[in-house]
């Protein structure tokens, strides 16, 4: 009796140590009032030292850059991302997982969490990026001849004022800071992706500098909460022991998942689990 009140003891007492790394306060640099202060310095400098210039740059630029820019800028929309993960999630609630594997509902179960993590963070910074956009009404580099990097017309409502922050840079800061979480170990080539497409939405001349380092502040600032708030609730991440946001399944866990998915979908071995013979026999 003794030993199993010192087991249960022992079982509390581990699981408050956890509980405290989950409520461990922000660090920093991410705390809100931290993100705020970044965002309020990085976005001013900005507009008074990058923005004026960028403008009559780009233009002096061969047409050369703008085309090449052209073709991948569009990778910062959102529709495709919200497509693609929407009808991943749609298809995995539709599909009975009770009868897979243990591998295979571990995939199910990782692949869905990730893509509904990642359809909610670019849904929600994407619509507070429209509200700002709308409500500010910054005017777009290509009226920067006739007012200058600094016109806001205040609720607008015309496209020409939409240009603060920029949207695209919103949707890519947002999915590069869940990929950097799902994928830790891909983290800086994720990052310098993310910045190359950001990037181009200067250099099409669609917004300015000021505008894209807001918006992916916003992507970026959103993700991170809520990857937080989920790693607090240990779905699909957690808190390692330096206090780190690492991803539940290791990366030994997602090899095998990887590969038993693989050989279901070769042929190789059956995705279903074989059903256990019934403890009555008929007569």
């Amino acid at each position: 009796m003794r030993r199993n009140f010192i087991q249960v003891r022992r079982v509390i007492a581990h699981r408050s140590e956890r509980a405290v790394v989950y409520k461990e306060v922000l660090r920093p640099g991410q705390r809100p009032q931290d993100i705020l202060a970044i965002l309020l310095m990085t976005v001013g400098l900005a507009v008074i030292v990058l923005d004026i210039p960028t403008y009559p740059w780009i233009r002096s630029l061969p047409a050369e850059y703008g085309a090449t820019f052209r073709g991948f800028t569009d990778l910062g929309k959102a529709h495709w991302i919200l497509w693609s993960t929407g009808l991943v999630c749609l298809y995995l609630l539709a599909l009975d997982a009770s009868k897979l594997t243990f591998r295979l509902k571990m995939t199910v179960g990782a692949v869905f969490t990730h893509c509904a993590f990642i359809f909610y963070s670019v849904t929600a910074t994407g619509i507070l990026a429209i509200i700002f956009k709308w409500s500010l009404g910054r005017a777009r580099p290509k009226l920067y001849e006739q007012f200058g990097p600094v016109e806001f017309d205040f609720l607008a409502f015309h496209g020409s004022y939409t240009s603060f922050p920029s949207g695209h840079s919103t949707t890519v800061g947002a999915l590069a800071t869940a990929l950097a979480f799902i994928f830790p170990s891909w983290r800086w080539l994720i990052i310098v992706s993310a910045f190359w497409v950001a990037f181009s939405r200067i250099m099409v001349g669609a917004h300015y500098p000021s505008d894209v380092i807001a918006g992916t502040l916003l992507g970026i600032s959103f993700t991170f909460f809520t990857v937080r708030a989920l790693a607090r609730r240990r779905i699909g991440f957690h808190f390692d022991e330096a206090g780190r946001i690492v991803p539940i399944m290791g990366r030994v866990s997602a090899k095998a998942c990887l590969r038993a998915f693989w050989y279901s979908l070769s042929g190789k071995r059956k995705a279903t689990r074989a059903l256990e013979p019934s403890a009555e026999q008929p007569e």
